[in-house]
């Protein structure tokens, strides 16, 4: 760990990084991949790998693991073995039920705002293949409905699934336990790149740049760049994860709240879109090391990588396990500025993936 009571001369960072392939990126959040069934987004990973890691595995929790060796040591370098962590897994649902109709309820996997879940279409996947779905709540249209009952706003466990198809039909396709996901192909939007899983592909994209940017140059640190699973459900892969790994440094990559929209105080932004890459500070779960803390911003000061510092009232990242692992590991969390959190519509904005990526480069090298 860098020494905190004197601060070492830092270099500047290699400064030109490859083109970001955007393309990529909205290819990530389309794939459906709720906690503990990320399979589509770990085989789309594990292709991304080829050529870019000296070892590639998974583990018994579905985590991807790619290692990358570090370069030579000069004499009187330290080398950390660092591990980089973005999740793989998107907020979503499981089938918990199917009622006598052959409607659907459902178990919340992550945190929904009910009020972004009315009329939505979705996707059940099942065994037999994908079905097409109407994700609405239980009650009166607002034609019929009371001035009383159109302001209520109802809880997830009021939602149901309409397949469009008769109960016996519905009953021989689908199974409890069968995953269903928000249906939203991303798009840009100015510069903006929205889509239903930013939280966490754009990181998951974060990382895989990172690789490929050091596919020819042997970073200064053991990388050890983690894709992991069940994150929004409590961090579960990452918990396992750094403890084989056994690192001596932490990164989580990670979205944060960018509240600078209408509506909201200067006070509660969090971050901002555009203002670049946020070194958390602070969120429920984690404190992150200050001298990683000041280490990343003097990085980005000296660089001219726009970032911002971070305190978030309430969430967490996998930083957090990294953090917690055996006897505690100095970590810090890189924050993408991201508005419309959990919703279909997570947008990003091209700018800080781009001071992102150059952050963890200036790190790495």
């Amino acid at each position: 760990m860098p020494k905190t009571k004197k601060k070492a001369e830092l270099p500047a960072p290699q400064a030109t990084t490859p083109e970001l392939r955007l393309d990529l990126l909205m290819a990530l959040s389309d794939l459906p991949g709720v906690p503990g069934q990320e399979d589509a987004v770990r085989d789309f990973v594990l292709q991304e790998l080829q050529g870019l890691a000296d070892e590639v595995r998974v583990d018994a929790l579905g985590n991807v693991i790619a290692r990358r060796a570090a370069r030579k040591s000069q004499k009187g370098e330290r080398q950390e073995r660092v591990m980089i962590a973005a999740h793989m897994d998107e907020i979503g649902f499981l089938v918990r039920f199917i009622d006598a109709q052959g409607y659907l309820r459902v178990q919340a996997l992550g945190g929904f705002d009910p009020r972004n879940l009315f009329a939505r279409n979705v996707t059940v996947h099942t065994r037999g293949g994908p079905l097409s779905g109407i994700l609405t709540p239980g009650g009166k249209p607002v034609h019929i409905a009371g001035p009383e009952e159109r302001k209520r706003i109802p809880e997830v466990r009021e939602f149901f699934i309409d397949l469009g198809l008769g109960a016996e039909d519905v009953k021989a396709q689908v199974r409890v336990g069968d995953m269903v996901t928000l249906d939203q192909t991303a798009r840009r939007v100015g510069n903006l790149v929205c889509g239903k899983a930013m939280d966490d592909r754009a990181s998951v994209f974060l990382l895989l740049e990172t690789l490929r940017a050091l596919k020819d140059t042997a970073p200064k640190h053991e990388v050890i760049a983690v894709f992991s699973t069940q994150e929004e459900v409590g961090l579960r892969g990452a918990v396992t994860a750094a403890y084989g790994v056994q690192p001596t440094v932490g990164i989580g990559l990670d979205v944060t709240l960018a509240v600078d929209t209408p509506g909201a105080a200067p006070e509660d932004a969090v971050t901002r879109l555009g203002e670049g890459i946020g070194i958390k500070v602070f969120d429920s779960t984690m404190i992150s090391h200050r001298a990683l803390v000041d280490q990343f911003w003097d990085l980005a000061q000296k660089g001219g990588i726009p970032a911002q510092l971070e305190v978030l009232p309430l969430g967490g990242t996998d930083g957090a396990a990294i953090q917690r692992s055996r006897g505690g590991v100095p970590s810090v969390t890189l924050s993408l500025p991201t508005r419309y959190i959990h919703t279909v519509v997570e947008a990003v904005q091209v700018d800080d993936l781009r001071a992102g990526l150059n952050l963890l480069l200036a790190y790495l090298r």
